[in-house]
């Protein structure tokens, strides 16, 4: 982080899109600052792509007035409902791209200062004019609440009412006004606080937190898009677990994503434990983090031992058991993304099959690596067979070092027969060349239980490495298993 004075911070804004935005507020006679997460980012020198600007008076009229001197390089688009507006424009030197419309160019959004208040059913505020104070009362952190003046006359003056400054430099998250009322206003506040300690290591206020733990119950009230849109930046930050604590630590999480929070037990019975899932759930997310495991993939991080907590049995002999947990958690996933209105789409498919495959590679690596496991495991993990395993030695974390490295070992053993499976080409080795239409017309059947018992016997038998996936010996085979279940070739 780095400190800038007045001087120095017209310096930084000394650019074109600013000394425009600047004439044009002079121009209609209204006070305009650069607000928010821009200005944050620059003390933490960090680079921001999005403007956000207060004006105090109508934020429309000013980004009319740019666009009109911006000419044909910008774009604006006006939500009178909202009283916003935002200036979409491509700097000197950038060419437009058809393909991707947004590529180099630069977003200015505008808004009128504001002051708000809301009813306690709605996270939508009742909006009326306001001063430059009272659009800073209304922020949700005292690290977002900062303006520097974009005026000719103040041009780089920063205005801080809540030194916010010295919460960036002391790695605070703190609300400006009591944050009983910030986050009771507007819940969604409490997890944006959690999103941006997490995103920049910071500490959360003592105060706050409490407010946190205290209006939990609120987060009921904000739509399952808006819980998973902050949900997934967590996940996409450095850390992503220091996140999930604190969300577990205030209330949060039981409410949000109950089916992990309930992992956070141990329970003990005659003098035998279970290891705290919770936690090493989250030691494999950092496992799959380290390794650049994109949100989805992280999501099926999260989610693969979730099933746990309903398959956990005592067994007087084993103590306690988790059998099936892999299947019973997959089975959770289409609930989990309904809820939080995540894609039901391949991604939600994605992350349900890691999660009910997650155990395969780990019973081949505890074993014998036999070619046939191998062929099945990457049979049924298709395309998603690297991420599986990334997932899965994610999910080695033995206290136990001479058992974490005969995993490892074997698992490397797992690899190799993979990569030599994906040069041979896979998906021809794999997929027997005789498919089901063609034993339906070789025997006169309509899709039934024969044609699908079929199919697998000779999918079976390439798997088991029992005969090559060619036609001749594949039909050799196939009479061979129609006739001992008396069908008949037709013609």
């Amino acid at each position: 982080m780095k400190e800038y004075t007045d001087a120095e911070l017209a310096q930084i804004l000394d650019k074109d899109i600013f000394h425009m935005i600047s004439a044009a507020a002079d121009e209609l006679q209204l006070d305009c600052y650069v607000v928010g997460g821009y200005v944050r980012d620059i003390f933490l020198e960090s680079q921001s792509d999005d403007i956000d600007c207060v004006v105090v008076g109508s934020g429309i009229a000013v980004a009319k007035r740019l666009k009109e001197k911006l000419g044909r390089r910008a774009h604006l688009s006006v939500f009178k409902n909202f009283g916003t507006a935002q200036v979409k424009y491509y700097p000197e030197g950038v060419k437009y791209n058809l393909e991707n419309p947004d590529e180099g160019a630069v977003e200015v959004e505008f808004v009128g200062a504001r002051k708000e208040s809301y009813q306690r059913d709605s996270r939508k505020p009742i909006v009326e004019d306001g001063t430059l104070e009272d659009d800073q009362n209304r922020r949700d952190f005292t690290i977002n609440a900062m303006a520097i003046c974009l005026n000719k006359d103040r041009f780089g003056e920063l205005v801080d009412p809540f030194n916010g400054l010295d919460d960036l430099w002391d790695g605070i998250i703190r609300t400006p006004l009591d944050p009983d009322i910030t986050f009771s206003d507007d819940p969604l506040r409490m997890l944006r606080c959690i999103r941006f300690a997490t995103r920049l290591n910071f500490y959360i206020d003592d105060e706050t937190f409490e407010a946190l733990e205290r209006n939990a119950e609120r987060i009921k009230i904000i739509s399952g898009e808006r819980i998973h849109e902050e949900l997934n930046k967590i996940l996409m930050t450095k850390h992503p677990s220091r996140g999930i604590v604190d969300l577990q630590r205030c209330g949060l999480l039981s409410l949000v994503l109950p089916e992990l929070s309930v992992m956070d037990i141990v329970e003990e019975r005659n003098g035998k434990a279970h290891k705290n899932n919770f936690y090493h759930t989250l030691e494999v997310l950092e496992n799959v983090v380290k390794a650049d495991g994109g949100l989805w993939l992280r999501w099926a991080a999260l989610l693969h031992d979730v099933g746990k907590p309903r398959s956990k049995r005592w067994d007087n002999v084993q103590g306690w058991t988790f059998h099936s947990h892999d299947h019973i958690g997959a089975k959770m996933v289409p609930g989990i993304f309904r809820r939080l209105k995540l894609p039901m789409d391949m991604k939600m498919k994605y992350v349900q099959k890691l999660v009910d495959m997650h155990m395969r590679p780990i019973v081949i690596a505890d074993n014998e690596v036999t070619d046939s496991a191998v062929r099945r495991l990457v049979n049924d993990a298709g395309y998603d067979i690297d991420d599986l395993m990334l997932l899965c030695e994610a999910d080695i974390t033995s206290k136990n070092q001479v058992r974490k490295q005969r995993f490892r070992d074997n698992y490397q053993l797992v690899r190799d027969k993979i990569e030599d499976l994906k040069q041979r080409d896979f998906e021809r080795l794999l997929q027997p060349c005789i498919d089901g239409n063609e034993i339906m017309q070789m025997f006169g059947l309509k899709p039934s239980k024969e044609v699908g018992d079929l199919k697998q016997y000779l999918k079976d038998a390439v798997l088991d490495n029992r005969v090559e996936n060619e036609r001749e010996p594949l039909m050799q085979l196939l009479v061979q298993k129609a006739t001992e279940m008396g069908l008949s070739q037709v013609g």
